[in-house]
């Protein structure tokens, strides 16, 4: 069955701890597929775009890797468990809408309830992408283990999950890190 105008041809759907490289990892590839053929999606944004509207913050600086952002992350877990609890498709069905290009990459997913949403949604043109760093290599991009954060859901969700269909290691060896990426662009461009 070919896919409705409007319609991803492929969703990749990448996870990994607080500084493994999952931003840059989706970026690296949207640049060499092309932002005409890929977007990269953010579970985040509309969670912290609605969380922003209910709480009076600014929404803009919830984006960046800013300690504003910091400051609210615990409650914006909690408050994001609560929609989730409520509704586990909310931010799925949000961070979809009105996007044409034929690869999503989701770059933040979390929780086996957004695969599941996912694969609901959109079948076999789902796969997942796990990207690895070892604790050494995210400390020396700033993280820090938070009590109530890298202790949560948000983080420790897909810990347990096997069967990726990507394992990306980002660990600092930047030709294993591009060989890797040409092996997921092949793949994307075989797809298309």
């Amino acid at each position: 069955m070919a896919p409705q105008a409007g319609a991803p041809r492929l969703v990749l759907l990448l996870s990994g701890k607080r500084k493994s490289g999952k931003d840059f990892v989706a970026e690296a590839l949207r640049s060499r597929l092309g932002a005409d053929v890929c977007a990269v999606l953010r579970l985040s944004g509309p969670l912290k775009e609605q969380y922003a509207r209910e709480h009076g913050l600014d929404f803009e600086r919830l984006l960046d890797a800013s300690t504003y952002k910091e400051a609210y992350r615990r409650d914006m877990i909690r408050w994001g468990e609560e929609k989730r609890q409520a509704d586990p498709g909310f931010f799925c069905r949000k961070v979809v809408e009105g996007i044409s290009q034929p690869v999503w990459l989701v770059s933040d997913t979390r929780r086996v309830s957004d695969i599941q949403w996912f694969r609901e949604a959109y079948g076999a043109l789902t796969r997942t992408v796990r990207v690895v760093a070892p604790e050494q290599s995210r400390r020396q991009r700033g993280w820090v283990f938070t009590p109530g954060v890298d202790d949560a859901e948000s983080e420790c969700g897909l810990d347990d999950l096997e069967g990726f269909d990507w394992v990306v290691e980002n660990h600092g060896d930047a030709g294993r890190l591009e060989e890797q990426l040409q092996s997921l662009v092949a793949f994307v461009r075989s797809r298309l």
